[in-house]
């Protein structure tokens, strides 16, 4: 507990899911939170409340991260709430699976203008933010991106593309301080993987045999890991890309 303490984070896309949850971990950890969300105001404001339930600091605010001008609102609130920033969590993303006949340019957009433009855009402005004592960026991937799947062309190379970005940024931003890092997970059970129906599905059964470990992920599994690359203790650590997965790796 506290290994946070007066640090301030944005987590993006942390109305629900692995974004909620690294949202909870960081606020326990003593950071004082801004939960971002697009359109579930209901579910920002339940993350915050847990926050601040527990006696952390936490302020929900919309913005739509694939918009500049969003972008730009969410920082000025988050330094109007907290005065500074130190971690940013680009968490927000579309997860959409289709098959090469139904690829569209709408559809290539809507997942490219999020999962990379708007992580770049979004990390662009929180530099802006960052003090001279530097501060930390996880980018959120997935084990998509270095072990594609099936239909899963399009959004496999955003997350590709993520990890990609993650290294150059690094090597970027180094001077600065920043350090910049991506946790690409496996499966994790979340509200989404549930509400598809993928959590009691065959698919489901295969990913967990090919799992050394024997299962998919909780978002606490992925949570520990955003912890510590926020934290002092990975200081020293940049431009790295960690599979949590379980031990899967093909």
């Amino acid at each position: 507990m506290g290994q946070l303490k007066g640090k301030v984070a944005v987590v993006t896309g942390a109305s629900k899911g692995i974004g909620a949850n690294i949202a909870e971990h960081l606020g326990a950890e003593g950071a004082s939170v801004v939960v971002n969300y697009a359109s579930s105001k209901a579910g920002a404001d339940a993350v915050v409340k847990r926050i601040t339930d527990k006696g952390g600091k936490a302020i929900a605010v919309q913005a739509d991260v694939s918009k500049q001008k969003d972008i730009a609102r969410l920082f000025e609130e988050t330094k109007k709430a907290f005065g500074k920033l130190d971690v940013l969590v680009n968490n927000a993303g579309i997860y959409e699976f289709l098959p090469l006949e139904n690829v569209t340019t709408e559809h290539f957009h809507k997942l490219f203008d999020l999962n990379v433009l708007g992580l770049l855009l979004t990390t662009q402005e929180a530099v802006k933010f960052i003090g001279n004592g530097g501060g930390s960026i996880i980018n959120i991937g997935s084990v998509a991106g270095s072990m594609p799947v099936r239909t899963g062309a399009v959004y496999s190379a955003t997350k590709a593309a993520v990890d990609a970005v993650t290294i150059a940024l690094s090597k970027e931003l180094g001077p600065k301080k920043i350090r910049v890092n991506s946790l690409n997970p496996g499966m994790v059970e979340t509200e989404g993987v549930r509400s598809a129906g993928i959590a009691e599905s065959d698919f489901r059964k295969m990913v967990e045999s090919n799992t050394p470990l024997g299962r998919i992920a909780q978002p606490d599994d992925i949570s520990g890991a955003a912890v510590f690359f926020a934290s002092d203790a990975a200081g020293w650590v940049t431009g790295q890309t960690l599979l949590v997965a379980g031990g899967m790796t093909s």
